[in-house]
């Protein structure tokens, strides 16, 4: 199904554009017997309840025009929302100065989880400013999860 997923995105350019959103991630996957297809949508103003029903509404009639995913699945578009999942560089360009939690695969400096502020990325290292004012680097292909911290 991954051959697919250049082609959804192709699709949902113009109807993202159209309602001055884009594409902030996508997932298709199957959960239990059936598949999700999962549309995380943005603007700098922030998403609401009117785009995300615009969007799955055109993009679903888009989809069933071409056909691209022969068998059932369930569409659904939101908002990544404020503790959003950063996971390519251009998410972590975006937020920095931002507060952020990172979680590893491998052990790094004797830990796997790390919070602090968003200092920025250079190439495929993401830099965090930990705690102690140290700027930490982290290879962006260690990375199993990050995401934004709020503060409430």
């Amino acid at each position: 199904m991954s051959d697919v997923m250049p082609q959804m995105k192709r699709i949902m350019e113009p109807i993202l554009d159209f309602y001055g959103l884009f594409l902030w991630d996508l997932e298709f996957r199957k959960q239990g017997p059936k598949w999700l297809l999962r549309v995380y949508i943005d603007k700098e103003s922030g998403v609401t309840l009117d785009d995300c029903e615009a969007v799955s509404r055109d993009l679903g009639v888009a989809l069933d025009v071409e056909d691209l995913i022969p068998h059932a699945y369930t569409l659904e578009v939101s908002s990544p929302g404020l503790d959003r999942a950063l996971r390519m560089p251009e998410h972590f360009k975006r937020f920095v100065g931002s507060r952020i939690k990172v979680k590893t695969y491998q052990l790094i400096d004797e830990q796997k989880i790390f919070k602090g502020e968003l200092a920025g990325i250079e190439g495929d290292i993401v830099k965090l400013r930990i705690d102690q004012g140290a700027v930490m680097d982290i290879p962006l292909r260690e990375i199993s999860k990050a995401s934004l911290e709020v503060d409430f």
